[in-house]
């Protein structure tokens, strides 16, 4: 059809705007109608331009939401649901400042308290995480004299 832009037009459009994966580039040409093989040959065109890099956009990504405060697990699924395949995913995560480094700045932040706690586990932080922001409370709340055992923040008290 004249009027009608080829696969690699439509894509290229979507990329102005934002870096996309190919899975999301994907679904955008078929809900335009793009057939299986139109929609595979424009893809492999733009990878080998280097237009798409679902590498790249995984290493951002992560970094984005790794800035925005986000832990792994949120980072995991969010970039799971753009279609990145598991081995991508995990790469991206590795490249980032461990998760408990992250929590402990986020923690410096905010103070070491439940509230803080519960935010960290609201942002996909995991357990071993959140257990170093109640390790360091722990130290800090032993030395002062409000100190009472029976009151002490413990892991088991804050969601997982």
């Amino acid at each position: 059809m004249p009027g009608r832009p080829n696969a690699v037009d439509t894509a290229l459009r979507a990329l102005r705007y934002r870096d996309r994966t190919a899975a999301e580039l994907a679904a955008r040409l078929e809900q335009r109608g793009v057939g299986e093989a139109e929609r595979n040959q424009a893809l492999d065109t733009l990878e080998r331009l280097g237009y798409v890099d679902d590498a790249r956009f995984a290493r951002s990504r992560a970094e984005q939401l790794a800035e925005r405060s986000s832990g792994d697990a949120l980072i995991r699924d969010d970039l799971e649901r753009r279609g990145l395949a598991g081995e991508i995913v995990e790469l991206a995560l590795g490249a980032l400042e461990p998760e408990r480094d992250r929590a402990a700045r986020i923690a410096e932040g905010r103070g070491r308290s439940v509230k803080t706690a519960r935010y960290l586990a609201s942002r996909g932080f995991g357990e071993e995480a959140l257990d170093a922001v109640v390790a360091a409370e722990d130290s800090e709340v032993v030395g002062s004299e409000s100190f009472h055992p029976k009151f002490s923040l413990q892991a088991r008290d804050f969601p997982k």
